[in-house]
């Protein structure tokens, strides 16, 4: 079992930044991949960003390429998504998920992921 909380989010200026930070905990947290989703008002669940256990591979929707990075840090259990350049479009609420994962596999689908965050709202003014 792993708990996942995340923070971060916030309103910003079209053009801005934020980072979205998600820690998990339990005692076998480093066994997870890991994941962000966001969910856009009236719309589905959608991939952000996954990055494998060993933290060399990462995989990113095409929304995010280019714009966001995401990464982790082993010793404090945390994921990060580092956003730039955000767009009015990416106002969503992003969630962080977690899911039991070799060291270098990459999950992009919501369905393969077993645990969640609460999630975090992120609002981008135009």
């Amino acid at each position: 079992q792993v708990q996942l909380v995340e923070s971060g989010g916030g309103l910003v200026q079209a053009g801005g930044s934020l980072r979205l930070s998600c820690a998990a905990s339990g005692r076998t947290a480093s066994s997870y991949g890991m994941g962000w989703f966001r969910q856009r008002p009236g719309n589905e669940r959608e991939f952000v960003a996954a990055i494998s256990r060993s933290g060399t591979i990462a995989y990113y929707a095409d929304s995010a390429k280019g714009r966001f990075t995401i990464s982790g840090d082993n010793a404090k259990n945390t994921v990060y998504l580092q956003m730039n350049s955000l767009k009015p479009e990416d106002t969503a609420v992003y969630y962080c998920a977690a899911r039991l994962a070799g060291r270098s596999v990459v999950f992009r689908n919501s369905y393969e992921y077993d645990y969640w965050g609460q999630g975090t709202q992120v609002t981008v003014s135009s």
